[in-house]
Order: structure tokens, then C-alpha cells, then sequence
């Protein structure tokens, strides 16, 4: 499988879909047009609203991908890769349109932040989630104004702190899954009622709801650059380096 977004309207429902081969974690390129393509979507006039969804049936997203972040070698690459989670996740806030969330698994790191930033989310009961950032050296910084809207200071400073998995459950009793499905068909099923459901809303009726929704969070655009920074120094360290190898070595010893 190679990288790759895709959209597709069907019945004013602008569906993209990212994949990329190794978990569908993300590259920055991918971070560029995934964003661009949330813009250009929620800019049409047909478009209710938008579904984000990653290829395959395994894991939702494995956050940064470990290669890029093995080769940056001066800050301001550093700064444009973590800048790249920051367009997504204000594209999904900006983009004047409901944007709704399919997890099929498990998710980490910057695919927690997407999970966070849909205005509504479906997944499946092996669909855990964690911020493994400190595993790497880093830490959930540029995703983490998203996930605490959602699950509070606290209970993102735990799971930023133990990097523990959270079950699906979980997920849903914190506000981040609205809906939990026992598998994947079940799961697309109820999304697409859901999906046929928000087609025949009121256009203006759902920006509205948008608009109030994310009310309170335009501060968000001010933290971004002290955010991004925050990761894009720290992963020049030496030691992180050291534990991306070690873990890519450890995952594929499996």
C-alpha cells in the first residue's frame, strides 16, 4: 500500500480517506494534503459534512511516522513536521463543517488528537487508545489543547505521564468515541444511518451547531507555535532518536 488521500462525495458527504503502509502512521506530506483536502471539502456548498477514516481493518493511526522523525536533522524541519498535525487538527476545527471520525483500532500519539478533534466519533471496542509521545522523548504537546477539550487537564496529564493504553470504553465514558461497536461491520453500518441521517439536516442549521461548538477555543492558534516547538526541539535530541530505534527494533522483532 502506498500513501495516499483520497476523497469522494456521496450524498452530500465528502468521505477522505488517508493510508499509509506502516500502521497508517503519518508522514508530513500526508499531514499536508489531509489537511488541504478537509479545507477544500468543507468549502463546498453540497458538503453537510465530512468523514475522515483510515485504511484497513488494523490500526487507526500510529500517530508520527518513525521514519521522518529519524530523518530530521535541523529544527526547521522539525518545526514544519509538527506543524503538519497542527493544519489537520485546525482544518477539522475551521473547516465549517461537521467532521466525523471512523477508528477501526487501535490509535496513538497524533491519531488521538484526530479522534479529539471530530464533532463526533465511531469506533470499535478494540479501538484503544494512548499518547505514547514520552516513550519517544517528547510529549503530546501540539495535540494536546484537542484532547483536553475532551477529556480535561487531568486526564490527559495521566495519560501524557503513563502512556497506558485506554479501552474503547473508556474512550466513550470521556467524551472522546460517541458511539462503540462490538466490530467493524456493525460499526459501518450505524455510521452510514448516521451519515444518511446528516445529509438530511439543515445546511445552516449544522454550521451553527459547529460554530458553537468550538466556541472558547480560538486561543488554540496562539499556543500552536510554542506547542510545535516544544516537539520539534526535543526530537532532535540524541536520546529521542535512540528510542524511536529502539522501539522500530523491538517492532520488528514481533
Amino acid at each position: 500500500m502506498n500513501e495516499f488521500v483520497v476523497s469522494e462525495i456521496k450524498n452530500n458527504i465528502a468521505e477522505i480517506t488517508f493510508g499509509t503502509p506502516k500502521s497508517n502512521s503519518l508522514p508530513g506530506a500526508i499531514l499536508e494534503k489531509l489537511a488541504q483536502t478537509i479545507l477544500d471539502e468543507g468549502a463546498k456548498d453540497e458538503v453537510k459534512a465530512i468523514l475522515v477514516k483510515s485504511e484497513g481493518e488494523k490500526a487507526f493511526c500510529a500517530g508520527a511516522s518513525f521514519d521522518e522523525l529519524l530523518a530530521i536533522e535541523e529544527l526547521e524541519a522539525s518545526t514544519k513536521f509538527f506543524g503538519g498535525f497542527a493544519k489537520v487538527l485546525n482544518a477539522m476545527r475551521n473547516c465549517g463543517k461537521i467532521v466525523v471520525v471512523r477508528v477501526q483500532g487501535k490509535t496513538t500519539g497524533g491519531g488521538v488528537g484526530i479522534a479529539c478533534g471530530a464533532d463526533y466519533c465511531f469506533a470499535t471496542k478494540d479501538s484503544a487508545l494512548a499518547l505514547t509521545e514520552i516513550n519517544l522523548g517528547i510529549g503530546p504537546f501540539v495535540i494536546g489543547p484537542y484532547v483536553e477539550r475532551k477529556i480535561g487537564k487531568s486526564q490527559f496529564s495521566a495519560m501524557a505521564i503513563d502512556a497506558d493504553f485506554r479501552s474503547a470504553e473508556w474512550a466513550e465514558q470521556h467524551n472522546v468515541y460517541h458511539s462503540v461497536s462490538e466490530n467493524i461491520q456493525e460499526m459501518d453500518e450505524k455510521l452510514e444511518k448516521f451519515l444518511q441521517t446528516l445529509a438530511s439536516r439543515s445546511s445552516e442549521a449544522l454550521a451553527l451547531i459547529k460554530k458553537v461548538s468550538w466556541e472558547g477555543t480560538d486561543h488554540f492558534n496562539e499556543l500552536m507555535p510554542a506547542r510545535i516547538h516544544m516537539s520539534a526541539s526535543l526530537i532532535l535530541e540524541d536520546s529521542a532518536k535512540k528510542n524511536i530505534e529502539a522501539i522500530k527494533e523491538r517492532l520488528r522483532a514481533k
